[in-house]
């Protein structure tokens, strides 16, 4: 699906805003900043310099909670932009099995999200909004309602208002593409009052490049930190709610399931790596965790059986199991669920069954990436802190 960059020009808006803005101001909700930090477990954070979210933590209210499995980027982001579960919203990983074309599919398509998005429900009370993504496929699943959209990729990107300020988006395999970002996000918001929700969702490519007690990793937090602290200096009016949606690990395997199926005589129709998605230098596609049809419903339990014998292979639950445990939409997941363990992934591989990853390999997935900060600052009317307790419900208490 391609994408197109929705640009409000700054001047038009600034100037027609002002008149207005004042005497909203009683009426409309407070301006809110919503981050979704890509990748941001807990160690980056605690192992990193990041002055402004130290002081975040401690003014505001933060809390260490459970991300959306499977722990991947589509999952949780349309998760925190609904404030709903995969059961209600529909999202079950970066690409799905459809029953229509029986093939699997990249999950681009925004009907596919089942519930409003924070972005609806500003809309309809009279509030715009601006969606900014490193990721083409956040704009195009979210950004509908948004006034402002933008993302490196997006068609006009490289001719956009942003590129003349702030030179040509960076590649999209590159540090440098959240700094150009944000940039882009900090004058749009310093140039347009009257914008009431504004969402940024930053690259986990320096996550999947360095651990978190790299240097290079460290550096990239920091800056990255120094932009909040812009936002914040920007907008001092404004609520900044900020979570992520995985961490990452290192793996050292990965299994393409339906050559091991195969191999040991319980052939599989297709195991879907919910991780996979157009970013392959990102991860190859492999996650920790796979969902796996059947060729025949009889064959469950020797299928099951034959995926514990794995190496690596934590847990296998049946649909029923997986929906239950994890508040998936039983529609778009497999007849069994695969969790690998914390250094097992799962994927399609060209002339193996199996493979001994890079020392440098990092990847998430399982649920040993679950973990993530959330930080909810300066927000007015917002619940009290135990209410925190998932990364999903960070701006889930917005416009109700």
């Amino acid at each position: 699906m391609k994408s197109a960059i929705k640009n409000l020009f700054v001047t038009l808006i600034s100037f027609t805003a002002v008149g207005v803005t004042s005497a909203q101001n009683a009426a409309k909700p407070q301006r809110t900043i919503v981050i979704m930090i890509d990748g941001f477990g807990e160690p980056y954070y605690r192992n990193s310099d990041m002055p402004n979210l130290n002081r975040m933590e401690k003014e505001g209210i933060f809390a260490v909670v459970p991300s959306i499995m499977p722990a991947v980027t589509m999952v949780n982001n349309v998760a925190i932009a609904t404030g709903e579960l995969p059961n209600k919203q529909g999202i079950t990983g970066n690409v799905w099995y459809n029953p229509k074309t029986k093939e699997e599919e990249f999950i681009e398509d925004p009907d596919l999200i089942m519930v409003p998005t924070i972005f609806d429900k500003a809309k309809d009370r009279g509030i715009k909004s601006a969606l900014f993504s490193v990721k083409k496929k956040t704009v195009d699943m979210m950004s509908k309602n948004t006034v402002v959209s933008l993302c490196p990729e997006c068609d006009g990107a490289e001719e956009s208002e942003w590129a003349k300020l702030f030179g040509p988006p960076p590649g999209v395999y590159s540090k440098e593409v959240t700094y150009w970002l944000m940039e882009s996000a900090l004058h749009t918001i310093k140039n347009n009052p009257d914008l009431g929700l504004i969402y940024i969702h930053t690259t986990d490519y320096p996550m999947h490049t360095w651990a978190p007690e790299d240097k290079d990793s460290k550096e990239f937090l920091h800056k990255l930190d120094e932009y909040i602290g812009k936002l914040h200096e920007t907008a001092p009016d404004a609520a900044i709610l900020i979570t992520a949606d995985h961490g990452l690990n290192h793996k050292d395997y990965c299994w393409d399931l339906e050559k091991a199926c195969a191999k040991r005589k319980a052939p599989i129709k297709i195991s879907i790596s919910p991780e996979k998605d157009r970013y392959f230098k990102h991860h190859r596609g492999m996650g920790g965790s796979a969902y796996v049809y059947l060729k025949k419903p009889k064959d469950l339990e020797k299928v099951k059986k034959t995926l514990l014998s794995l190496k690596g292979v934590e847990a296998v639950l049946t649909k029923e199991e997986a929906v239950n445990k994890y508040d998936l939409l039983p529609e778009r997941v497999g007849d069994l669920m695969v969790l690998g363990d914390k250094v097992t992934v799962f994927g399609q591989l060209a002339d193996t069954e199996f493979e001994k990853l890079p020392a440098a390999y990092r990847s998430h997935g399982s649920t040993y990436e679950c973990i993530v900060p959330v930080f909810v600052y300066n927000a007015k009317g917002a619940p009290k802190a135990y209410f925190f307790d998932h990364n999903y419900k960070v701006a889930a208490w917005l416009y109700r």
